[in-house]
């Protein structure tokens, strides 16, 4: 059987909070993202252009092996990279890894949401030339 056709990519992501509040808080103030809906009190779901983000709250601390290594967010330009590390670091989040341009023309930096998810923050060639087509 051949591989079917149809894939977009990743566009829907969803995560285990603690505090749905603050996680709230930082994708809609911070990273510009806005609630598509919440059917209660304990789950969101928010978007971003096109991407499905649920947070889910929990009363629990997940396993290690639920925890994901990072999400990644993609930036349409190597410029666009350092004005988000600019102003992450005026809104006093916390940056892991300063801006770094990699050998295949990516660049990106890392940091931690407000309930400690690792966010990576890329322009990534590739994908921006499969958004263009």
């Amino acid at each position: 059987m051949h591989r079917p056709s149809g894939m977009v990519g990743i566009r829907h992501v969803a995560l285990f909070v603690q505090d749905l509040k603050s996680a709230i808080d930082f994708y809609t103030r911070i990273m510009g993202m806005h609630i598509e809906w919440q059917p209660d009190p304990d789950n969101v779901y928010l978007t971003n252009q096109g991407d499905v983000f649920a947070l889910h709250r929990v009363d629990y601390t997940p396993q290690a092996q639920q925890r994901l290594d990072h999400i990644g967010f993609v930036l349409d330009s190597p410029e666009a990279v350092d004005t988000w590390h600019a102003y992450f670091l005026s809104h006093q989040v916390r940056i892991t890894e300063a801006p770094k341009t990699h050998r295949d023309g990516s660049r990106g930096f890392y940091c931690l949401d407000s309930v400690g998810h690792l966010l990576e923050l890329i322009y990534h060639p590739p994908i921006m030339r499969s958004l263009i087509k």
